[in-house]
């Protein structure tokens, strides 16, 4: 019995020791087998941090009245005659270019922006009055006025907030200066006497402007925009001069106007980021 024993230890002794060595084996191959890790690479965020140029087109609205008054303390009765506003509400088109520079800290974007644009804002205005009942019988008076702003410009700052997790999407509110310039005109006439006055308001201003937008980066370098601007030039006081004849039966007459130039801006743009 004992040697019995001594026999099946002897025997599972061999076995281990034959299959010992392939299974060590096999479990290197399978080792072997298995591939290396690969590194995973993550894109960086997108940032607003850069200079951009861009351009833009939209709409303008003067929101500015234009008035006039008849000045004639020698012949009062000659205002009755003579209107006392040049219309409101001119409007037209803008469009030029922006540029500026952008900083990103996190969810905050700090900028500053100028840009300048070419507008077709006008108002014109005429004026005729009934028959003139004293000085010349049968005379009547004529209001001829126009008033447009030709170029607008800003200087601004803006801050803003992204509001998506790729940073994408920029909501930001801005202001700073504005400028414009455009001719304006004045003149007032009779159909008889010949008498004449003519004036025109200064032509550049310097004002300021505040407003709010919404830009999208597309790509990493073109972004969308949308922007609404209120701006103030101040107004603009213009006295009339007077012709030979007006001078010599009127001297004391003249007529002044004043232009309010403000309105609003509303506008879409594209910028390419550097």
């Amino acid at each position: 019995m004992k040697a019995r024993r001594l026999r099946l230890s002897g025997v599972a002794a061999a076995a281990l020791a034959l299959s010992g060595p392939p299974m060590a084996h096999a479990a290197d191959l399978l080792t072997l087998k298995e591939p290396p890790a690969q590194p995973v690479f993550f894109a960086p965020p997108f940032t607003w941090t850069g200079f951009y140029v861009g351009l833009n087109a939209g709409g303008v609205l003067g929101a500015g009245s234009r008035s006039t008054t008849l000045y004639d303390a020698s012949f009062p009765l000659l205002s009755a005659y003579y209107p006392d506003t040049l219309g409101t509400a001119a409007s037209g088109w803008l469009g030029g270019g922006q540029t500026g520079m952008n900083w990103q800290w996190g969810g905050a974007v700090f900028g500053v922006e100028t840009d300048i644009d070419w507008t077709s804002m006008n108002k014109t205005y005429s004026f005729t009055s009934a028959p003139l009942t004293v000085y010349v019988p049968g005379d009547i008076v004529n209001v001829n006025a126009s008033g447009k702003l030709d170029w607008l410009g800003t200087t601004r700052a803006r801050i803003g907030f992204v509001a998506t997790p790729d940073y994408r999407l920029m909501f930001y509110g801005t202001g700073g200066l504005a400028y414009g310039g455009g001719a304006g005109r004045v003149n007032v006439f009779d159909n008889l006497a010949g008498l004449a006055w003519h004036g025109a308001p200064s032509s550049t201003r310097l004002g300021w402007t505040l407003g709010a937008g919404v830009e999208y980066a597309i790509t990493d370098n073109v972004t969308l925009r949308g922007e609404y601007l209120y701006y103030n030039l101040g107004s603009s006081n213009v006295v009339t001069v007077p012709n030979l004849a007006a001078r010599s039966f009127f001297p004391d007459v003249y007529a002044a106007a004043k232009y309010d130039y403000d309105g609003s801006i509303v506008r879409i743009g594209v910028s390419f980021k550097f």
